[in-house]
């Protein structure tokens, strides 16, 4: 039998990304190949690029050195947002011998001819107006949960956003599709199918490949909640302006929707949302959480912010933190502004400087920490279903309730993938939360 080549993948950015990795792979199995771990000796290392913020830039070179230490020898990819953006920067790095932009990316073994090294990487990068079909994909395999794709690129001109440029406009997988991909993950055991997408509160447009469609994001959420085997479904991040009345009262009465909502706030000031050229002002954002908290007292929601954007001042940045202290939320993900070539952002006045970015920053952090121990605080005496994960943490293994409250009990390999019903005891020094099981089977 011939020695089959080995390849690994490296994937940096958002779970869209991990989805979009996992087919990629499995377009290599298909070809012969044998997927390895990033940390093994493989012929092919393949990089999927992010290029949200600057680090990601940073990490792509560490990445290509770490491939290049296993192996001098092996055949590097980049393909993903940042190879589209900034292809020639990529291809320049040393090691590096292809680069892949948006479209290309799912059609990689055709670039791959032989494996011998290049002197200078070669681009094969599409004009982004040409990023126009759509490719579905799923994770599986390192996960109890699989990271579904429903939708890709953005129609949106938010003006610190590179990801239209990186990955196009706006499409949607058609609904049978979604539903047949999503029968295929539950045939595999797994319990949880996070919906992942570039702005998937606006599925359903481009599902012909033009601007028509016939579903709605609701369609999408309704049509999931029948489909047989799935256990639970978690909506990954929606626009404030796309999260309709419908779907909240919708997932507050689902069979298998979590309550867990993760929204883009970005500014808690209408300033600099209007800079940002966002579509929804504050008082919508104040409107969703309320709705939530109505019909889902208990839901966990996250919120995205950003930090350091130009023309934000003191009193910008003191009506965002103000405004989110006072909001019913539960946890943020703070975002450090970074310069974005082509992008409007770049070239507005009123430059915050870095040391004042990270001191927001960091004031923005704590307040996360704040808001995640009351949202736990609140939740303790309650019963909930928990997610185990498969990985012993010192002795430790981990999973998630429906609302998102992170749990740890001592080592139980049985606990694996599986969903156990729970009461929360009370906040670990880590942060974590301990439980008694409610079925006593569990413990033994």
């Amino acid at each position: 039998m011939e020695n089959r080549k080995k390849v690994a993948f490296y994937t940096l950015g958002c779970k869209l990304n991990f989805s979009e990795t996992s087919t990629i792979a499995r377009n290599f199995n298909d070809e012969g190949f044998d997927r390895v771990d990033f940390e093994e000796i493989a012929d092919i290392y393949v990089i999927n690029t992010c290029s949200v913020t600057d680090n990601a830039d940073k990490q792509f070179k560490q990445v290509v050195k770490k491939a290049m230490k296993l192996n001098e020898k092996a055949f590097v990819a980049a393909v993903g947002c940042y190879a589209q953006l900034k292809p020639e920067e990529l291809a320049a790095v040393d090691g590096v011998d292809l680069v892949l932009g948006a479209t290309e990316k799912f059609k990689i073994t055709d670039y791959i001819h032989d494996l011998s090294k290049n002197d200078m990487g070669e681009v094969h990068s599409c004009e982004i107006a040409e990023a126009d079909f759509y490719v579905g994909s799923y994770s599986i395999g390192d996960r109890t949960r699989a990271f579904l794709k429903v939708q890709d690129g953005c129609d949106y001109k938010c003006t610190y956003c590179t990801i239209p440029l990186a990955r196009g406009i706006s499409r949607s997988d058609a609904l049978e599709n979604v539903l047949k991909n999503a029968k295929e993950i539950s045939a595999q055991n797994i319990r949880e199918i996070v919906l992942t997408g570039v702005n998937i509160g606006d599925y359903g447009k481009g599902e012909f490949g033009n601007k028509k469609h016939e579903h709605t994001f609701l369609d999408l959420v309704q049509a999931l909640d029948k489909v047989e085997g799935i256990e639970r479904l978690r909506i990954s991040s929606i626009e404030p302006n796309l999260l309709k009345n419908e779907t909240i009262e919708f997932v507050s009465k689902s069979r298998t929707f979590v309550p867990h909502f993760h929204i883009p706030l970005q500014s808690g000031s209408n300033d600099i949302l209007k800079l940002m050229k966002r579509r929804y002002l504050r008082e919508v954002y104040t409107e969703r959480v309320s709705k939530i908290r109505e019909v889902m007292p208990h839901a966990c929601i996250g919120v995205d912010v950003i930090v350091g954007f130009p023309g934000e001042t003191d009193e910008h940045f003191l009506e965002t933190y103000h405004f989110l202290n006072d909001l019913d939320i539960s946890y943020l993900h703070v975002f450090t502004y970074s310069e974005r070539d082509n992008t409007e952002a770049v070239d507005m006045e009123g430059v915050v400087p870095s040391n004042v970015r990270a001191k927001r920053s960091k004031m923005l952090r704590g307040l996360s920490v704040k808001k995640r121990r009351a949202f736990y605080e609140s939740q303790l005496g309650t019963n909930r279903t928990v997610l185990f994960e498969s990985e012993n943490k010192e002795g430790y293994i981990h999973g998630f309730t429906e609302n998102y409250v992170k749990v740890k009990t001592p080592w139980n390999p049985e606990l694996v993938n599986t969903l156990q019903e729970i009461n929360l005891t009370k906040i670990d020094e880590d942060g974590s939360v301990r439980i008694e099981f409610l079925n006593k089977l569990a413990e033994a």
